[in-house]
């Protein structure tokens, strides 16, 4: 039968679910706070200059196949892939650079340059990372995360000692170089938590960083963005910008309207995709399912400060992808999980879609995106915030060789006050709530609420977890327990 349905929100998670509750049959509207689409996603046009104000890696691009073949769909029907060569590189101390090709040989071959028997040794790593990968796709991240029992299939049976032991363990156990231990330790920052506190089985993020490589789409991130707004309009999704959500009212225990701008809309449905903490604070207190001290005693990820800056010349020695690991790497991560604080020398990462994308800066010209990880809730000013881009560039300059700053005719911060007036995020995190062991699959918040009748949730803070890639799952996996409702 078909419902009406309210979608909160218009990131990743929020579009996908949209779309398969459209396709079903549903008339569904979707409400987002600010004045255009896509949530962390969304794009910065100005001066000619075009920025991703959020995700820039494109990893996983089965799972991107995989959401658009369920509406008879490719992703090539929407926007351009380019595989990117090199997918990154990292810098590290006195500018020295590995550069992680587009294959496995090519990976393989670094490997062996950098430390006896690498490339041996990567190998096994890589076979076990992609039976990782395997059931992690296949048997794992669909599942709602309501019982146990989803996590016991014949191969995760045998998998069950790599969700008690640490990425960390793991690959200081088979390396010795500390710069191949550190790229190998990275990937499983996309998941929110320290190498040292994810469990083995989440190496299947190697295999989708040297697996599966990484991509660009043409035109930016937010090109992914509006291949699903795309898709969403075609289905007759009724999008609203500007549709700041006051309340969720609830009667007889059952999720009844919205107060949208001052106005009370009807529906039979409420999904959320905006950030679960702030959607239980529309509700009244004895209608939510978590205290605020549950919240405060999760693990989240990571918040970032990012500048989006615009040179008025091409730079040299860089890359698309660029991570400068110059700096004590667990000193920084010791900054934003063990005791938060602003990070003495952080690690940051910068990317220039316009070296091969040149219409995303104007001609002769180059974007610059910066972020540096750090702690949820942390103090944000105009001052730390200088202080911080004058310590990267300063370290970026040196690292790459050259001058930049003087070229700099574009530049704009953004950091927790921003992710909390943008987009409601609890402490300003960037990535949602980080994959531990006791935050994994059935022990996330739900998909469903326990209190309130025909209310639901989706994103980065509950199942499967942080990632574009989640995301879109998350959207199809609501989709479906309100599709059973």
């Amino acid at each position: 039968m078909s419902k009406s349905i309210a979608v909160i929100g218009s990131g990743f998670s929020s579009l996908a679910a949209a779309c398969y509750l459209a396709k079903n049959g549903h008339k569904v509207d979707l409400f987002e706070k600010n004045d255009s689409l896509g949530g962390r996603a969304r794009r910065l046009k100005v001066e000619g200059f075009t920025f991703d104000m959020g995700p820039s890696w494109y990893w996983m691009p089965d799972v991107f196949e995989r959401f658009f073949a369920d509406f008879d769909k490719k992703p090539s029907d929407y926007y351009t892939l380019d595989k990117l060569d090199p997918g990154y590189q990292v810098i590290f101390e006195g500018g020295e650079t590995i550069e992680i090709g587009d294959s496995l040989d090519k990976i393989y071959k670094i490997f062996d340059q950098e430390e006896e028997n690498g490339a041996k040794k990567l190998k096994k790593f890589i076979d076990n990372a992609r039976k990782n990968y395997d059931i992690a796709i296949k048997d794992l991240v669909y599942n709602p995360g309501v019982s146990p029992l989803e996590l016991v299939t014949l191969k995760t049976v045998t998998k069950l000692g790599e969700f008690f032991s640490t990425v960390d363990k793991d690959v200081e156990k088979v390396f010795k170089n500390e710069k191949l231990k550190q790229i190998l330790k990275f990937p499983v920052l996309f998941l929110g938590a320290k190498p040292s506190e994810t469990p083995s089985f989440y190496n299947f993020m190697n295999y989708a960083d040297f697996g599966l490589g990484t991509w660009h789409p043409r035109g930016g991130f937010h090109e992914v963005i509006a291949a699903i707004v795309d898709l969403a309009k075609s289905l007759g999704v009724e999008l609203h910008t500007n549709a700041n959500i006051e309340k969720i009212n609830v009667e007889n225990h059952t999720a009844k309207s919205l107060k949208v701008n001052g106005e009370i809309k009807a529906f039979d449905v409420i999904l959320s995709g905006a950030d679960y903490h702030h959607t239980e604070t529309l509700l009244d207190e004895k209608d939510r399912q978590y205290s605020e001290s549950y919240w405060d005693k999760k693990v989240f990820a990571p918040s970032s400060l990012l500048f989006y800056l615009g040179f008025d010349k091409k730079l040299e020695n860089v890359k698309h992808h660029n991570l400068f690991f110059d700096v004590d790497f667990e000193a920084h991560a010791q900054d934003i999980y063990t005791t938060p604080q602003w990070p003495e020398d952080p690690l940051f990462y910068a990317n220039f879609t316009s070296i091969i994308d040149p219409g995303t800066a104007p001609e002769g010209h180059e974007n610059g995106f910066f972020l540096i990880p750090i702690a949820p809730g942390i103090e944000d000013t105009e001052e730390l915030r200088e202080n911080y881009f004058d310590k990267i560039m300063t370290r970026f300059e040196t690292l790459t060789n050259q001058s930049v700053r003087k070229n700099i005719i574009f530049k704009k911060s953004f950091c927790v006050n921003d992710f909390v007036e943008d987009y409601n995020s609890y402490k300003g995190n960037a990535y949602g709530m980080a994959n531990t062991l006791l935050q994994t699959a059935f022990l996330r918040p739900k998909l469903k609420s326990k209190k309130v009748k025909n209310l639901f949730f989706t994103g980065q803070l509950t199942v499967p977890g942080p990632g574009v890639p989640p995301a879109l799952i998350s959207g199809k996996l609501v989709s479906e327990l309100i599709e059973k409702n």
